[in-house]
Formats: C-alpha cells, structure tokens, sequence
C-alpha cells in the first residue's frame, strides 16, 4: 500500500469516528484564539484553557492587551511554560497587530508569521482554525504520529513533516487530519505509552507493526 492510500483510509477511519473535530483551546474571538495559540506553544490546552478566562477578563480587546504592561500580562500567565516570552510576544503583537494591520489579523499564514510569537506552525493554526486555510499545522503530536504511522518516518523536522503530509492529503482534508492527529496523539498515541491495543488505525501503523519510536 502506497502512503497516499495509506493515508486516504487513515482519513476515512477518522472521518467515521469525528467527521467535525475542533481545537479543544478556549475562545470566543478572533483575538483570543491568537493569544490561546500563542500561549499554548510548548504548554497544554489544559493549563492554557485554565489561564485565559482571568487573562481575558484583565485583558478583554486587543486594545487593552496592546496598553498593559508586560508585567501586568506575565501576572496572568506566569503558570504557563515561558511566561517572560510569552508575556512580551502578547504586548508586542497586539501592538504590531493595530499599529500595521489595523487590528486585522492577515488571512495568509506566511504574513501572520511578522506579528511577534507567531512561527510557522501558529500562523498555521490560526489560517486553518480561523480561515479554513489548506495547511497543516505540525506540533509535536502531529510530528510523533506521522512519524509512527509511517508517513513520514523520515523526516528530521516539522517543516519536512507537513510538506509530506500535505504532498499526501487532499487538500480539503487538511483542517480536519490537523485536529484528527493531534487528537490522537494526545489520547492514544502518547509519548511515552501509546494505546495501540485500543487505537483504531493500528492496523496501518507502522509502530505497532515495528515497535519503532
């Protein structure tokens, strides 16, 4: 079996089981999806989803995000991973945001990527979440399952991984199999102890079959 077919029925076993998956982030706007992506670099949608209900009672609009201090921001995030980072990219993408884009976040994911805190796999989110853009945004759930399932076993980076995952996919997929293999590494294929005796793809995985990591 080629990794394209390989890949068109890992689709359709996800299709059947979650035919409408979304990111499990918390937000109500434009914005606050921003700042959650942001936040969530290298941090769990838990503990971010646990942070911003205070950030953004603090911080309701970009605009006030775009006045506070950065100490003010770091208070409400300083129990997320890189809170002086994170704190100073927020008050300077608010500020570049409405200082160049008029407080309108840009559809193309390569534009988004000149706002501060927002790399290549953020601006993908954002364009896929928000746009419905055809990309794929590789965070390490979706690096370790492409790599396990076979379809990427080779790649050495994120870049290479979504370039090969979106060379495979039909284009129109791509919002969904971002959320379906984030999904499933974060519930079945974990890290440390994946679940194949329980993961409904095994049967096109490499990992099981191999006992590869």
């Amino acid at each position: 079996m080629t990794k394209k077919s390989s890949l068109e029925k890992i689709i359709e076993i996800f299709e059947q089981k979650d035919p409408f998956p979304e990111t499990e982030l918390h937000y109500k706007s434009e914005y606050e999806l921003i700042v959650a992506v942001i936040l969530s670099a290298q941090c769990t949608d838990v503990r971010v989803n646990k942070i911003t209900p205070e950030l953004f009672k603090a911080f309701p609009t970009l605009e006030s995000m775009a006045k506070a201090e950065v100490s003010e921001i770091f208070e409400k995030i300083k129990s997320c991973s890189y809170p002086n980072n994170k704190s100073r990219n927020l008050s300077n993408m608010a500020r570049v945001l409405l200082n160049e884009y008029n407080g309108v976040l840009p559809t193309d994911p390569e534009e988004m990527q000149k706002l501060p805190g927002v790399g290549r796999k953020t601006a993908n989110v954002l364009a896929s979440v928000l746009f419905r853009k055809n990309v794929l945004a590789v965070d390490t759930h979706v690096f370790r399952v492409a790599k396990r399932l076979g379809l990427a076993s080779n790649a050495k980076t994120p870049l290479a991984v979504e370039k090969i995952i979106t060379s495979l996919s039909p284009p129109e997929k791509l919002h969904n199999l971002h959320h379906w293999l984030i999904l499933h590494g974060r519930y079945v294929c974990k890290a440390r102890k994946p679940d194949c005796a329980n993961c409904i793809i095994s049967h096109l995985c490499d990992f099981k079959d191999k006992n590869l990591n």
